[in-house]
């Protein structure tokens, strides 16, 4: 019982600095204390930063750098990003409510997307690790066959170093997300898990598909 509320008072008494730290190694206690105290004091900042982060990962993945050079890519990725990114988070919260109801799931559109807003620090966090690569390597970062490999050793260790750790912390945001939908939506790992896929199961799918037969014709 005293063990309790010690463990209340605790949750009771989390300052900034101890929900940015406490999160790494006390995810679920952190993202409880979120959830029941409606926490909203860096959601706006967080999904402006998440934007951004998403930004620069569809850059990549869409090989932008064949098409434009850098210094727009970071224009688009920092400006749209960040005004328009937050954007998909809240739909993607809202199909999250949804779809979570289908495995008795808890949880409305705005405390899905305020716990998905902090589960994303990691990913944050990665944009610093851009830094050196566009510094070094520019535009090839974002083409499908650029060239990240003549600057010299030193400059490859950062590099690669660099995207070895934004890719553990890619690792680190997927296991803050399924941790945080379990505690907001009252779930287990498992149908965390799944919740956070069905959203892409029920509507990617099928567009996918729609494509794939629109292109057939």
């Amino acid at each position: 019982m005293d063990n309790e509320i010690e463990n209340s008072n605790k949750l009771e008494s989390l300052t900034d600095k101890e929900i940015f730290s406490k999160i790494w190694t006390k995810p679920r206690q952190v993202f409880k204390f979120i959830n029941d105290k409606h926490y909203d004091k860096y959601v706006k900042l967080l999904l402006v930063l998440a934007g951004i982060s998403r930004a620069f990962d569809r850059a990549s993945m869409r090989n932008m750098g064949d098409k434009m050079p850098v210094l727009v890519i970071l224009g688009l990725c920092i400006i749209l990003g960040g005004l328009l990114g937050w954007i998909s988070y809240y739909i993607y919260a809202a199909l999250l409510s949804w779809t979570g109801k289908w495995i008795n799931g808890k949880g409305d559109t705005t405390s899905i997307l305020r716990i998905l807003s902090y589960a994303m620090t990691p990913a944050i966090i990665a944009l610093l690790f851009l830094i050196p690569q566009i510094g070094i390597y520019g535009n090839e970062i974002f083409k499908a066959n650029g060239d990240i490999t003549s600057a010299g050793l030193i400059s490859n260790i950062i590099v690669y170093g660099a995207m070895i750790l934004e890719f553990i912390l890619g690792i680190w945001t997927i296991v803050f997300c399924v941790i945080g939908m379990s505690e907001v939506q009252k779930l287990s790992i498992g149908k965390s898990i799944l919740n956070l896929l069905l959203p892409i199961l029920v509507f990617g799918v099928p567009i996918i598909i729609l494509i794939f037969i629109l292109n057939g014709f």
